[in-house]
């Protein structure tokens, strides 16, 4: 199924939209009426301590700066939307946040004692699951949550690739190839998550398969700020055959530190990868690879402005 196919997302019920209730800030506390008004509407107010974020909740960053914002809104006119919560099952009087985690927390920030909710039943799966179409329909995931969230769900409750997409309202195109991204090297995900390289780079990165060739092909993103075409066009050009290298002799861990960093500075400075090998007699080899014309004119570059200079 193609991403133009993909099913229509299906929200909560009618929407979170459908559901609101408008509070006073914490400087003027809510009115009977407006209490009265809400609980008719299946929304009541609740005791901010007595909610928790959602141990199943997808995302892991929120922007301190979006945050302060949401505050500064809050204090002035309330929570327009309510929560959406459920009794933590612990018999005790906590609940857990399903939707909502940005306004419960830049509620507390803005000091309020008090939020609007609606108290529905949830299971383990239902929570992750609306948690995670929240998310993505507002799209506040970063690729690698949304990997990580589909990946949970199909771990932890026997999912299928397909079974996930429905939920979520994607092609299951879509989810798999959200899901591929967990088999990037540690450091080509960071790079995602940053907002180095956009998640259509680090697809074109998993072609190179050992996480050494995707960090190089990351080094390249990096100094010379490819686009995604510009990557795929690196990966091809990097998955053509080498030419064979003669072994080079064994070298004491000493040694081989030392040449690790000199091959990253090398790297560092001239945006392409190098190679540098040393034989016991001290003699050795330095090679710079490149894949084009292209390739080959940022170290040429390089070399000349260090030279002009």
């Amino acid at each position: 199924m193609s991403e133009k196919s993909a099913p229509k997302r299906r929200g909560l019920g009618r929407g979170l939209g459908a559901l609101i209730v408008n509070t006073e800030s914490p400087a003027n506390p809510a009115s009977d009426e407006v209490i009265a008004q809400a609980e008719a509407g299946g929304v009541r107010l609740l005791a901010i301590e007595r909610i928790g974020p959602n141990p199943r909740q997808p995302r892991t960053h929120f922007s301190p700066d979006a945050l302060e914002e949401l505050a500064a809104s809050i204090r002035a006119h309330g929570i327009i939307q309510p929560l959406i919560v459920t009794a933590a099952g612990d018999g005790g009087d906590a609940y857990w946040l399903v939707a909502g985690e940005r306004r419960w927390r830049a509620a507390r920030l803005a000091d309020m004692t008090t939020v609007p909710v609606i108290v529905r039943e949830a299971s383990p799966q239902q929570l992750m699951e609306w948690a995670l179409v929240e998310n993505v329909q507002r799209a506040d995931l970063n690729p690698l949550e949304e990997a990580t969230a589909y990946q949970s769900l199909m771990d932890e409750f026997g999912m299928t690739q397909a079974e996930v997409a429905q939920r979520v309202g994607k092609s299951r195109s879509a989810v798999a190839n959200t899901v591929r991204l967990l088999q990037l090297s540690a450091s080509v995900q960071a790079a995602v998550v940053d907002g180095e390289i956009s998640a259509g780079h680090a697809r074109a990165l998993l072609a190179l398969e050992s996480d050494g060739r995707m960090e190089e092909g990351l080094e390249v993103i990096r100094s010379r700020g490819l686009n995604v075409r510009q990557t795929e066009d690196l990966v091809r050009r990097m998955l053509q055959p080498r030419p064979e290298q003669p072994a080079t002799p064994p070298n004491d861990p000493q040694m081989q530190a030392q040449i690790k960093h000199l091959e990253d500075r090398f790297r560092a400075s001239l945006g392409t990868r190098v190679s540098l090998s040393r034989n016991p007699d001290g003699s050795g080899r330095l090679v710079v690879h490149f894949y084009s014309d292209d390739d080959l004119q940022h170290p040429y570059q390089r070399m000349v402005e260090e030279d002009e200079g």
